[in-house]
């Protein structure tokens, strides 16, 4: 279901939703950030996915699970929407949702999602280098870096935001170069 055109279509109402509870009590950067971490955990736990996912476990041990994953560091308005998830069947869209979500949280707030790829991991200065940089071709308010390790670039980073991609590595410098001389690469 990730990423299909069917949970799209579920998930952005709902996304909407909770953006619309969020900025209704102020509270549009604590869900971005409760989003952040329930997609990393959704991502590194199997266990909690396949709890997710199962139909044959009841509505109410769901509820249990996630109330006390979630804790009392989170809204009680957001703890109310996912457990309305759970009780409309839609508790497998939470995911897709918090990604929606944070698309329209980039959208009111003008961030952009970078996502950077380095033959090496970035320091912090490397970082906050990038993100002027990607300010400045964007013109965006704030960036969200998504970093990744590619040790065949050899050396520099490509930056992806939306559908352009800005490819400063040294992999690409020597493709480009192959190009120029009529080889291919």
């Amino acid at each position: 279901m990730k990423g299909s055109l069917i949970s799209s279509a579920i998930a952005e109402p709902y996304a909407q939703a909770l953006m619309s509870v969020a900025q209704a009590h102020n509270l549009t950067e604590q869900f971005g950030d409760d989003c952040r971490s329930l997609i990393a955990i959704l991502e590194e736990s199997r266990d909690l996915q396949g709890l997710i996912l199962s139909p044959v476990i009841k509505e109410t041990d769901k509820k249990a699970v996630l109330r006390r994953m979630m804790g009392d560091r989170t809204s009680p308005y957001l703890l109310n929407f996912i457990m309305l998830l759970v009780d409309k069947r839609r508790i497998i869209f939470l995911e897709e949702i918090c990604q929606q979500y944070l698309t329209l949280l980039r959208k009111l707030t003008n961030t952009v999602l970078a996502e950077v790829t380095s033959a090496k991991e970035l320091s912090d200065r490397q970082c906050r280098a990038v993100t002027d940089k990607i300010k400045d071709l964007t013109g965006a308010q704030g960036v969200e870096i998504k970093t990744s390790v590619d040790p065949d670039l050899i050396g520099g980073v490509t930056i992806k935001v939306g559908s352009q991609v800005f490819d400063a590595s040294l992999r690409g410098q020597l493709r480009r170069v192959s190009l120029s001389l009529g080889g291919t690469a």
